[in-house]
């Protein structure tokens, strides 16, 4: 077998077969395929597309590319989640805990940030103390123990998923939607769980900028994590806004306990609701609206807040500052973005916020840069809100105040205020399972 006949076979639209996958993907990552070759049939895949059956081989493929998690030694069922990312998506600190408050079991493995989407990763380590990084013997004790732990992902998880994203980064093949439901289910695949929530973020600042691409991908993981014999729905949620008003890794954890305490927002409670009481469905704790009783009084009572407290103690978190977020370390500087008119906000750009936090410095454009955990943004008018001429707008949180002018520029350039008010998107605009398309 040649990885030139198969380069050649995908370019001429043909299907590929297992072994011809195999070969490529498990070749690249030997070293015996160069990059030269793999870029070349990652373009392919990206002008040709593949079928729903190749794409599954795909996944299967890259997620026994290393280590399978085996989650048998935790009790009970675990149930997952992941998020295709977006600015202020701080969800998971929000519904591990209520999920865990209900019973059901989180054994998760998270990722960093990278551009202009944050990481849970970098915001649990926002928490002074925090260890991301335990055992295999340190993870499953303290799943059992308390019923939730949230770690970064192992090196050893989904090997090719990381050599190949990195070559798809550079050839401009990232904006493909059988990689990018390969890329995310070979890792779900790999970590364990026997039940899998996507939240399949939708807008101006997600990968999927259409609601029927949205929905393409959704479906496509779905069938895919169906047919390995775990449980799966996914949430289309919306991304033209972001979620709640802070963003920033200290500034995240601190409206994520604001939630878990019952008086956070009410975009971001709503759509952590909608997405843990999911959770539960899939584990099996009632219909959904059974459900979402459960998670909502879990906030109520203060469950969810307890959970997530001795989540972050058990791995060496200074818990006083989620007790008290106004002992979360702060920027040295701030500084007010005013409105010039009066009117309301029309369009404010999210991908663009999101990159005016990175020149803040509350994220990353390489992976070895430096996060400064006190920096970011936060909201107080956004997209939709009335304001007048010289109300704030928003507030930047930076240790330089010459971040400050590049920030502004960045957030502005995505921002126009207008006489009329603009239509609002919904927070949750389909729900995906194997029996198909529920749109609300």
């Amino acid at each position: 077998m040649r990885m030139y006949d198969i380069i050649a076979k995908k370019r001429d639209g043909f299907c590929l077969t297992r072994e011809e996958i195999a070969f490529a993907v498990n070749g690249y990552v030997a070293g015996s395929v160069p990059d030269y070759q793999m870029s070349a049939l990652l373009m392919a895949i990206y002008l040709r597309g593949m079928t729903d059956e190749e794409t599954a081989v795909l996944t299967d493929v890259m997620a026994h590319s290393g280590e399978m998690v085996d989650l048998s030694a935790i009790q009970g069922i675990k149930v997952d989640k992941h998020s295709t990312g977006g600015v202020g998506d701080k969800t998971t600190l929000v519904i591990a805990p209520i999920v865990a408050a209900c019973g059901v079991k989180i054994a998760k493995m998270s990722g960093r940030g990278l551009g202009h989407t944050g990481g849970t990763i970098d915001k649990m380590e926002a928490v002074p103390g925090t260890r991301t990084s335990l055992t295999q013997e340190e993870f499953f004790a303290q799943v059992n123990d308390i019923g939730i732990a949230v770690i970064g992902q192992s090196g050893e998880i989904a090997v090719a998923d990381k050599k190949i994203y990195a070559l798809r980064d550079v050839t401009a093949t990232v904006g493909c939607i059988p990689l990018i439901a390969s890329s995310i289910m070979s890792k779900k695949l790999a970590a364990g769980s026997d039940a899998i929530l996507l939240d399949v973020t939708m807008g101006n600042g997600a990968f999927m900028k259409t609601l029927d691409e949205a929905i393409e991908l959704a479906r496509l993981m779905v069938s895919i994590g169906t047919a390995h014999g775990r449980q799966v729905a996914a949430l289309i949620t919306d991304m033209d806004k972001p979620l709640g008003h802070n963003i920033g890794n200290a500034l995240e954890v601190a409206e994520s306990v604001a939630v878990l305490r019952g008086h956070g927002p009410a975009d971001l409670t709503e759509v952590c609701l909608q997405l843990a009481s999911n959770m539960l469905y899939l584990a099996g704790k009632g219909d959904l609206r059974s459900c979402r009783a459960l998670a909502e009084s879990t906030l109520r009572d203060g469950t969810a807040y307890t959970k997530c407290r001795q989540m972050f103690a058990a791995q060496g978190g200074d818990v006083s500052v989620l007790d008290n977020p106004e002992r979360f370390p702060k920027a040295r500087y701030s500084y007010e973005l005013t409105a010039k008119q009066a009117g309301y906000i029309a369009q404010n750009d999210v991908e663009r916020i999101g990159n005016a936090s990175v020149l803040l410095g509350a994220g990353r454009l390489k992976k070895d840069d430096a996060i400064d955990f006190a920096a970011g943004i936060i909201m107080h008018k956004k997209l939709g809100d009335v304001v007048k001429a010289g109300d704030a707008i928003c507030t930047f949180y930076a240790d330089d105040p010459a971040l400050f002018e590049a920030a502004e520029e960045m957030y502005r350039g995505g921002l126009i205020i207008a006489d009329q008010p603009p239509q609002l998107p919904p927070l949750v605009y389909a729900r995906v399972t194997r029996e198909g398309v529920e749109r609300f």
